[in-house]
């Protein structure tokens, strides 16, 4: 295969063309890195690795592109750039770049993360821990972050009886309205145990002060 023309595309993209065929259009780094000009003889090998080469450039570009926005676990990243383009080797390859350069950190977007969904969303345990794992991050890592929380859980869990659900909890033999608020307890992620004895502690507390 003889490269029969290189000229300029747009920008800094070339269009390279072989045997008066086919095309490729190449960022001018790929072009000086292989040392590519006109009447170069390819081998079908050497023509694969330019093609690989173009390929990374362009999803470790988009992959930087992606974390300008927002960041990512390395599984989710791998994720979106195999929609594009469907490589497994190219987008691992892409990730571990990323990785080594620590551009991405699954322990340090957990952390991130673990802060969120437990100081500003008031998640359980649990609930935080379903969504770190959802993000791919591994359970050993998704613990590790969460477990800095341990004393903010049930502050966390108290402050919601106090200035979210506080409507429902007029009433210490309404069953069904408290019912209500230990469902929606434990859709946030608390366990039935820590559930039960936070209500308990917010009607005695409310008994008490209304008894002073």
């Amino acid at each position: 295969m003889k490269i029969t023309q290189i000229k300029q595309y747009k920008g800094k993209t070339y269009e390279v063309e072989i045997d008066s065929e086919r095309r490729l259009y190449l960022h001018i780094d790929i072009i000086a890195d292989f040392g590519l000009r006109t009447d170069m003889e390819l081998e079908r090998a050497e023509l694969k690795k330019i093609v690989y080469a173009s390929n990374f450039r362009r999803a470790y570009e988009y992959s930087l592109y992606c974390l300008d926005y927002r960041d990512y676990s390395a599984e989710e990243l791998y994720n979106k750039l195999m929609k594009t383009y469907k490589n497994e080797k190219l987008c691992l390859d892409v990730i571990k770049k990323l990785a080594r350069a620590g551009i991405i950190d699954d322990r340090r977007y957990a952390e991130k993360l673990a802060r969120k969904l437990v100081e500003s969303r008031k998640y359980g345990y649990r609930r935080s821990k379903r969504e770190i794992l959802l993000k791919g991050i591994s359970e050993e890592i998704a613990e590790e972050a969460l477990d800095r929380y341990n004393d903010m859980y049930y502050d966390n869990l108290m402050e919601l009886l106090e200035k979210k659900h506080y409507r429902y909890l007029t009433d210490r033999s309404d069953r069904k309205s408290i019912e209500k608020v230990k469902n929606a307890l434990v859709r946030y992620g608390y366990g039935f145990d820590e559930i039960n004895s936070a209500v308990k502690e917010y009607f005695d507390n409310t008994e008490q002060q209304e008894g002073e």
